[in-house]
């Protein structure tokens, strides 16, 4: 049965080394026939979260700020799979993506828990100069414990300063495989 696949890339670079592997987990995912529906986080104007605790998950866009994530939040409602595409930035993910990511807790206030556990998915795809994962790593796994979301995995390609330096690399055909084998 094909599958609603949301991706949140936290890149600032379109064509960047983040993107390349966004592009393959797609053509993986569309090939196996779901469907894909990417955001871009850079060009999306979306503020931090408030921690207002005013959110209503049952509300067309449940957070008290009106921004882009109010086209994010729908797509995750009705989505079977989230993967969380960034470059490694500090030991951790983008600002573009945790800002996101953090704004997505509006989904678990008010009128019922609308993001953690219905059996929803998650993956990891992530490009970076050096190969220091631990961390952030240690971060995504306690997030899916804590949503209830089955862990996909992660693909984790590293020594890639420049954008285009992914080229090539298996890195590449492990997200396509990812993305080919949600069904």
């Amino acid at each position: 049965m094909a599958k609603k696949i949301v991706i949140l890339n936290g890149s600032p670079r379109r064509n960047g080394n983040t993107s390349a592997l966004v592009k393959r987990f797609t053509e993986g995912a569309e090939s196996a026939g779901n469907t894909v529906t990417e955001f871009f986080l850079d060009t999306m104007d979306i503020n931090g979260c408030k921690g207002c605790f005013g959110g209503h998950s049952s509300r067309a866009c449940p957070c008290v700020q009106r921004d882009d994530m109010s086209q994010i939040y729908p797509a995750v409602k009705d989505c079977d799979v989230i993967v969380l595409a960034t470059p490694l930035y500090y030991w951790n993910m983008s600002g573009q993506i945790r800002t996101a990511v953090d704004r997505l807790f509006a989904l678990e206030e008010g009128d019922g828990n609308l993001l953690r556990g219905h059996g929803r998915a998650c993956a990891l795809l992530m490009a970076a100069e050096g190969n220091g994962f631990d961390d952030v790593l240690l971060y995504f796994n306690h997030l899916m414990a804590h949503l209830q979301w089955n862990n996909l995995g992660a693909v984790l390609a590293g020594g890639n300063g420049d954008a285009g330096d992914i080229a090539g690399k298996p890195e590449l055909e492990q997200a396509y495989e990812l993305g080919k084998s949600i069904q």
